[in-house]
C-alpha cells in the first residue's frame, strides 16, 4: 500500500508525471528514491518523538481535498489510484501517515532556539550585498524607426509632439499603442523595471536622470528614435535593517529548523 502511494507522490514531485508514464530510467530512479524514503519514514514513525503525535481528522480531510483538486474529475482520480494499486481507504491511510511524519518533524523543529534581532543584525552586517538594492526605473517608451533622413525627421517631429502629452500615463500608453514600432506598444510601451546596463548606452543616462512622471527628450539608439517615460523610481541603496529584520528572522528560523530536522534524521539513521 505504502509504496504505491509513495511512488505516486514522488513521481509527481520528481518528474511531474504519473508513474505509468515514466521512462525505464525514471522508473528505476523512482523505485530507488521511494525505497529510501519508505525506510526513513519507518524510522521516523518508530521514534519516541512520534509516540504522542495524533493527526486531527479535519487535517486529513483537508489534505485529501487538496489531492482531489489535482484531478479533472473523481473518475480520473479513481483511475490513477487503481493504476497504482490503491483505493480511497488506502489513500486516506497513506495521507494520515504523511501528516504524522510532518507533525513529528514539526515537533522536532519546535525545539529550535528563537532567532533574535541580534542574530538578524549580525547576518545583516555580514551579508551587505544581499540587502543592497540596485538603482532602477520603471519605464515606458515609444520607438519610431527610420531608414533615411526624411523618415528620421518625421519621426523626431512626431515624438516631439507626443512628449507634450506624455506626462499623463494614459495618454502616453495610448500614444505608444498608436505610434510605437516596438512590440511593447501592445502593452502601453512598458519596459518594466530597468536596472543599470540593461538599456542601450545611448539611452541609459537620460533614463536614470528622469524624475517621476517625466518624459525624456527625443533619444537615438541603434533601434531608432525614442522617448522614455518614468512611471516609478523604486527605492534603492541599502535596505534599512528595520525593514530587513523580519525577513532575516524568517530565513534564519527556517534554516535552523531544517538543520535541526536533518541532524535528528541523521541520528536516527545511525542507530
Amino acid at each position: 500500500m505504502r509504496h504505491g502511494y509513495l511512488e505516486l507522490k514522488l513521481a509527481h514531485e520528481l518528474f511531474k508525471k504519473a508513474p505509468d508514464t515514466l521512462s525505464q530510467a525514471e522508473q528505476a530512479r523512482l523505485g530507488e528514491v521511494a525505497g529510501q524514503q519508505a525506510r526513513l519514514e519507518q524510522r521516523i514513525l518508530a521514534s519516541a518523538a512520534a509516540a504522542q503525535v495524533v493527526v486531527p481528522v479535519a487535517t486529513i480531510a483537508t489534505r485529501l481535498d487538496e489531492i482531489r483538486q489535482r484531478y479533472p474529475s473523481p473518475d480520473d482520480m479513481a483511475a490513477d489510484l487503481e493504476r497504482n494499486g490503491l483505493d480511497a481507504d488506502q489513500l486516506a491511510a497513506a495521507v494520515e501517515r504523511d501528516l504524522r511524519i510532518e507533525a513529528v518533524l514539526d515537533k522536532v523543529a519546535s525545539a529550535v532556539p528563537a532567532v533574535t534581532e541580534v542574530d538578524a543584525e549580525i547576518y545583516y552586517r555580514l551579508h551587505p550585498d544581499a540587502f543592497d538594492r540596485p538603482e532602477s526605473r520603471r519605464l515606458r517608451h515609444i520607438l519610431i524607426t527610420f531608414s533615411n533622413p526624411v523618415e528620421k525627421a518625421v519621426a523626431r517631429s512626431t515624438l516631439e509632439t507626443l512628449r507634450s502629452t506624455g506626462k499623463n500615463i494614459e495618454n502616453f500608453s495610448q500614444a505608444a499603442l498608436r505610434h510605437s514600432q516596438c512590440p511593447t506598444a501592445m502593452d502601453g510601451g512598458k519596459l518594466g523595471i530597468v536596472k543599470r546596463q540593461q538599456l542601450f548606452p545611448e539611452l541609459e543616462p537620460a533614463a536614470f536622470a528622469l524624475a517621476l512622471d517625466e518624459v525624456s527628450e527625443v533619444l537615438e539608439s541603434p533601434m531608432g528614435l525614442h522617448i522614455l517615460r518614468c512611471d516609478d523610481i523604486p527605492p534603492f541603496g541599502m535596505l534599512p535593517f528595520a525593514e530587513a529584520c523580519p525577513r532575516i528572522i524568517e530565513k534564519l528560523t527556517e534554516k535552523r529548523r531544517r538543520e535541526t530536522q536533518r541532524d535528528w534524521i541523521n541520528a536516527l539513521s545511525s542507530t
